[in-house]
């Protein structure tokens, strides 16, 4: 086990207001930063005079660089490979209809050796199209095919451009804004099984069996497919389907005030809904400029690190389950039960509970419930460790999980892997402590890692995860800051009930916060936090109004999953159920 050294909170405090989003959204910092300074002279030494028609600029602290269509291959090659931005964390589409270029293509890179960020944006008009990064990084694979599916963005040389997670029948590309939100589609035939061109593929002399896993099989819950050639019992050729779970919430964010998207997140990963409730507030309150109170702080550390512990408990439980330990999962259950009942105190929902606000919290806690949460992690680390008595040790689950969707820490980065999957490879990535918010560098916890970046590694990462997240809550609850749980900007959040019955000005605020809604500067933001999967990121932009011109999610699973052809591929059929398991992927998170 290690840990990762301590990096400065680099959450900013700068607001902004701007024009409309069809032009570029205005400089907030002055100048450039220094991480971007350094990048515009390398890429002028590197391509030369090119770089003159390149514009950088620091925005809300974000480092973008936007270049022309046709420079995207090599400006993203010189990034990673020269930079060291080893990481594509996310690709994603933007339509601005009144543009003569309509649509941008946006990467988001990251850099695991100093944790810098760097945004690269392309303008593309209807018929244009931009070099693939698939060449450049694997895990392009899955976020150009969706820029494809939700814009119609075409990416030059991408193999297989085809939808993923709309359907084979779906007429139109849903995200652009003239696609009608209330329009509704249905498909009346399933595809046959397929695979991705594969021009090595040679099957002479093989009598090869033709096998759908899934969306029936109860290892896949009703949301995964995965079609598989079997030559007898090992895994010749695979391939996977998605978007059964589609819920359009990228698409509803632009049509509801920012409070009354919280909700929405709840049903991302809904294993573990309020570290997704965190991750959506803290990216709107970074753009706003406003930092929340300690107490606010303190409580969203707990209520996250509570989500972590569930969301393992989920994955651990149904990885066992699914390979025939039914004890583990009904154990590790009974805890997480007593998990929701702490939520249900808070706000009496238990799965999808909308505890957060912008600016803070919905609510204060009751009296006693820290008391409550430190008697509830006793009685959790003593199940951690009858699960480590369980599973551990045991013949079975060391035969079906060691050795068993190995992958190396090289091919990880170039999935795009983060989270327990990524540290089981042995890199000690959290940006708990490589970009610490909340005060999280403030506290003792270690990050657990690997080495083999198997499955059964995976499984030992999340049991050691989940006593840190133990240690982080006691250490929290012990020291709760005074002070208010939410800030008092009438702008941004409710007044209290007191006020809008008791007085005019807290009717009248109540009155045009929920009409007018809270209106963030224009411009356009990144932040990410570290969920139960990984990196869980939100692309803002906005436009001045009460609701997001475009909210893009980073679902951390939607990355490692591309990845699962090729980790059974050449395996039992038999371990397909085994990896699947460990890769944890919640299909709200998935499909969004």
């Amino acid at each position: 086990m290690t840990s990762l050294d301590k990096a400065s909170d680099k959450t900013p405090g700068a607001t902004q207001t701007g024009s409309s989003p069809t032009s570029t959204p205005p400089v907030v910092n002055s100048g450039i930063s220094k991480n971007l300074e350094s990048l515009k002279n390398g890429l002028g030494q590197f391509y030369g005079k090119k770089v003159a028609d390149y514009a950088f600029r620091t925005s809300f602290n974000d480092d973008v660089i936007e270049v022309a269509k046709e420079e995207v291959g090599n400006v993203l090659r010189y990034l990673k490979n020269e930079s060291q931005f080893d990481f594509l964390m996310d690709v994603c589409g933007a339509d601005y209809p009144d543009r003569k270029q309509r649509f941008e293509v946006v990467y988001h890179l990251f850099n695991s050796k100093n944790y810098q960020r760097v945004r690269v944006k392309a303008k593309l008009a209807e018929n244009e199209s931009v070099e693939t990064a698939t060449k450049i990084w694997q895990g392009a694979n899955f976020f150009e095919r969706e820029a494809f599916d939700m814009f119609g963005i075409k990416f030059e040389g991408h193999k297989n451009l085809t939808r993923i997670l709309t359907h084979h029948q779906f007429v139109g590309h849903p995200l652009r804004k003239d696609y009608d939100a209330d329009r509704q589609q249905h498909c009346s035939t399933a595809l046959p099984v397929h695979f991705e061109p594969d021009p090595t593929w040679n099957p002479a002399g093989r009598n090869l069996v033709p096998l759908n896993i899934g969306p029936a099989h109860p290892a896949t819950h009703g949301t995964l497919r995965v079609m598989a050639e079997l030559d007898g019992e090992t895994v010749a050729r695979a391939n996977v389907e998605l978007g059964f779970l589609h819920r359009c919430f990228e698409k509803m964010a632009e049509t509801h005030p920012y409070n009354q998207v919280i909700p929405y997140t709840d049903r991302l990963n809904y294993c573990s809904a309020p570290l997704n409730n965190v991750a959506y507030c803290k990216t709107v309150e970074r753009m706003l400029g406003v930092t929340i109170p300690p107490k606010a702080q303190a409580m969203r550390v707990i209520l996250s690190e509570l989500s972590r512990i569930i969301d393992h408990f989920v994955c651990i439980g149904a990885n066992a389950v699914d390979l025939g330990a039914l004890t583990g999962f009904f154990h590790l259950f009974t805890y997480r039960e007593k998990v929701y009942s702490l939520f249900e105190k808070l706000c009496g929902a238990r799965l999808t509970v909308s505890l957060t606000r912008v600016g803070g919290m919905a609510q204060d806690a009751p009296q006693g419930w820290y008391q409550d949460v430190l008697q509830t992690c006793k009685e959790i680390r003593e199940g951690i460790d009858d699960l480590d008595t369980l599973l551990t040790g045991n013949k079975i689950w060391i035969q079906r999980t060691q050795n068993v969707g190995k992958i190396s820490a090289e091919k990880a980065i170039a999935w795009g892997y983060t989270g327990p999957c990524l540290r089981a490879t042995g890199v000690p990535l959290d940006l708990r402590k490589a970009t610490p918010y909340y005060g999280y560098d403030q506290l003792d916890f270690d990050i657990p890692v690997g080495t083999n970046g198997d499955v059964f590694e995976r499984y030992l990462v999340r049991v050691e995860e989940m006593r840190q997240s133990l240690k982080i809550i006691e250490q929290v609850c012990k020291n709760i800051p005074e002070g208010d749980y939410t800030i008092r900007d009438r702008g941004i959040v409710l007044p209290e009930k007191k006020d809008v019955y008791g007085n005019i000005e807290g009717l009248m605020n109540h009155f045009m916060l929920v009409i007018k809604g809270l209106r963030p500067p224009v411009g356009e933001i990144y932040d990410a936090t570290e969920a139960g999967n990984g990196e869980l990121g939100f692309y803002l932009v906005s436009d001045g109004s009460g609701r997001p011109y475009r909210l893009k999610v980073r679902p951390p699973c939607f990355a490692i999953y591309q990845s699962f052809y090729e980790q059974i591929t050449g395996g039992p059929v038999a371990d397909v159920i085994a990896i699947l398991g460990s890769m944890n992927l919640i299909a709200g998170e998935l499909d969004r």
